[in-house]
Parts: C-alpha cells; structure tokens; sequence
C-alpha cells in the first residue's frame, strides 16, 4: 500500500510539473522574449510559486511550527487557486488562438490585396520587365513569415494577458469575500410536530470556518460579531472549527467565548477535527462555553437537539451513533440532529429525524470544485426533503485551504423554526 501511495504521489507531482510547464509556455515563453528581465522573472515564479504550495501542504503535515506554515501558506494557498483559473483561461485561449490568427491573415490580405494587383499589372505592362518583377516575391518570401511571427507573439501577449487578469481579478475577489466574512443568510424551515409556544426558535447555523494557517483570530472575531448580531435562540457549529492543534491554536479561536445564545452553543465534530485530533478539541472546547454533544441530545424548548460525531471518527472506532443518541426520546417531538456531512442523512431518515443541520460541502468553495462537490453529497446547499426528513446544508463560514471562494459564498444561516 505505501509503494502505491508514493507511486500515485510521484505521477501526480508529475502532472502538475508537465501543467506549469505548459503554463510556463503559453504565458511566458510565447510572449517575452530570451534573455530579458520580464521571461526570468516569469520563470522564476512558475519555480518558486508550486514549489511554496507542495511546502504548504507538506509542511502543516510535517509538524513545522504555526508560525513558519503561516508564512509560506498564504503565498502556496493562493497559487493554487491562480494556478487553476491560469490553466482554464489558457485552455479557453487554446480555442480562441486560430480563430484570431485566421481572422487577423484574412485583414491583413485584404489590405495586401491591391497593392498585389498594382505590382502584377506593372509585370504585365513591362515586357521583359516582367521577368525581372516575376522573381521579385521568391526573393521577398520572408517577409509574410516575419509578419506572421509578429502576429502570433501579439495574439499570445493579447491572449495571455488577459488570462491573467481574469485569474487575478477572480481569486482575489474571491480571497476578499473570505475575509470579508460570512454574510447571513434567514431560512424558515416548517416542523410539523413543533408546538406553537416553539415557533420562532432562531438557531444560528455556523460550520467550516477552518481556523488554522490561514484563517486566524481576526477572522474568528469576524464570524462572532456577525453571530452574535443575529440575535438567535441558540448556536450550533456543524463541526470543522479548526485545523491545527489546541496549543497552537488557542490565541486564534479565544473569540469563540463570546458567542452569545440565552439557550447555549453547541457543537458537534467534523472530519477536520479527526485530522487534528478530535480529542483534544473536545476537552478544549468547553472551556469556550461550547457544549460538545457526542451522540447525544439535549432538551430545548418545544424540540430536541441531537449531535452525532462525524463519520471520520469511524476509522477511530468513534463514530456517529444516531441510535445512542435519540435513545429514550419522546417521539412525539420534533427533533433537529447535527451532523458535519450531509451523506449521513440516509441514517437520519431512517430513524425519523424531522430536520438534519449539516456542513461540509462549501457549496464547492471553487468552480468547478462545486461539480464535484454536488456529485459527493446529497445536498450541496440549501434546504431540501428526503421524505419526511428535511436536510439543511450551509456553504461555511471560512474556506480550507486557499482563502478564496468563487461562486460559492460564505455564509451563517439563521434558521426559524415555524409550523406549517
């Protein structure tokens, strides 16, 4: 299994050194010239750039110290999304190329044209002159290929430059509306079984905000402030609150103890906590005021709250146990599970759970990233039913890995709950 591992490792480093090599072509090679400053600084930064990514990603899973994965992940982060839209805008230019060549040979024979027709009609008036004229385009034969080379380098800068304004402006639209913060979003989900004296119970919906190398305290303060002025009935993170460990994350995830909800915070682990170590974040988190439901539930007025662990605890032998978690209910309240990835709610509609809190998906974060994200999730944002189950899925308020969204943005969800 390891020589499989290393082998798939290796053949995909090589794909993505053969891509920005292909890049390196199109946007540097086609459009400088050897030898001068603009083609070595290029080259430097199609170096530099991926080598800065493989040492983010190495590097967090190496042990290197906070602070030295802060300083290369912003940089590695971002070059991986720009790398992408550099590599879609250049397959896009891939088309546009010969119908541009085309158009711009035929402009430029239209205006050849008369001047081809003068010089043919002099060789027709110059008797033996003409012979002299008729040899004259084998001679001048290499210029239409100096015309055409000047034409292909335009079209490659033309074509290359505005590729890289629209990578540029698309992730760094995107990276602003991270760091913005998540905008709110107001959703009435309808329970059938909640008693009147229930209606209107606000839960604040907060999942994915990935605090760790990239996002940090200041951004935490961000999702706070834009919580707390909700004003909701209680607070529930769907999990993927971090990625780091408790000691190097404290500083960066001390806002959290301002969440303010008269009937509490709540949260339940996602897979991101398994990857930085579930443990220690569910001794650590109730010390923020955050109650960790482990496959259990909790009364709140008119309905039950359920949490389950996330299905990455399985592989810990602690997963999710939705049966240990509605043990002993009354079934004639409604109940709202929490769970971190929409896919568990086969199991929530099999035990009769009237409305599933999810994260996980992002909404796909990055397009295309949302077309794979919609074919590995049931739900990939919103509200929808599975039966009598209703599923409500968040897009997150953060972003793992790169800072960056693109038509997937941010969100915390202020979910009413009302009767039909």
């Amino acid at each position: 299994m390891a020589i499989v591992f290393v082998v798939v490792g290796l053949l995909v480093l090589a794909l993505l050194a053969a891509l920005h090599r292909y890049l390196w072509l199109r946007l540097v090679r086609d459009t400088t010239d050897a030898g001068s400053v603009p083609r070595g600084l290029g080259t430097v930064l199609f170096v530099v750039a991926p080598l800065l990514t493989l040492a983010t990603f190495v590097g967090a899973r190496a042990g290197l110290p906070i602070g030295a994965v802060r300083a290369i992940a912003w940089p590695g982060y971002l070059w991986a999304v720009l790398f992408l839209y550099l590599l879609l805008a250049v397959l896009i230019g891939e088309v546009l190329r010969p119908l541009l060549l085309r158009a711009t040979r035929r402009g430029s024979d239209s205006d050849a044209a008369p001047a081809a027709g003068g010089e043919n009609s002099a060789a027709r008036a110059g008797g033996e002159g003409a012979v002299a004229t008729a040899g004259g385009p084998t001679v001048g034969a290499a210029e239409p290929t100096a015309t055409d080379l000047t034409r292909r380098r335009l079209i490659a800068q033309a074509l290359a430059g505005a590729g890289v304004a629209a990578a540029v402006a698309t992730v760094g639209f995107g990276t602003y509306g991270v760091l913005r913060g998540p905008r709110v979003l107001e959703v009435d989900v309808p329970l059938a079984k909640l008693p009147p004296e229930a209606a209107g119970f606000r839960l604040a919906v907060v999942s994915d905000t990935h605090i760790g190398p990239v996002l940090a305290a200041g951004f935490t303060r961000t999702v706070v402030d834009t919580v707390n002025a909700t004003n909701p009935d209680a607070i529930v993170v769907v999990g993927d609150l971090v990625d780091g460990d408790v000691d190097d994350l404290r500083p960066d995830v001390a806002p959290f103890a301002d969440l303010r909800a008269p009937h509490g915070v709540f949260f339940v682990t996602g897979n991101h906590e398994y990857i930085s170590g579930a443990q220690q974040w569910v001794d650590y988190l109730p010390r923020l005021g955050m109650r960790v439901l482990l496959n259990e539930r909790v009364a709140l007025p008119g309905f039950d709250l359920a949490g389950v662990n996330d299905l990455a605890g399985e592989d810990e032998g602690n997963g999710p146990d939705l049966d240990k978690a509605l043990a002993g209910r009354d079934p004639a309240r409604p109940v709202v599970l929490l769970a971190h990835q929409p896919a568990f709610v086969d199991e929530a509609r099999a035990h009769g759970v009237d409305l599933q809190i999810s994260g996980h998906t992002h909404g796909g974060q990055v397009f295309p990233g949302n077309l794979l994200a919609r074919l590995a999730n049931p739900t990939l944002f919103g509200l929808e039913r599975y039966d009598d189950t209703q599923l409500y899925v968040t897009r997150g308020a953060g972003a793992w890995g790169p800072p960056v969204r693109t038509a997937a943005p941010s969100d915390v969800t202020v979910l009413t709950l009302v009767r039909p």
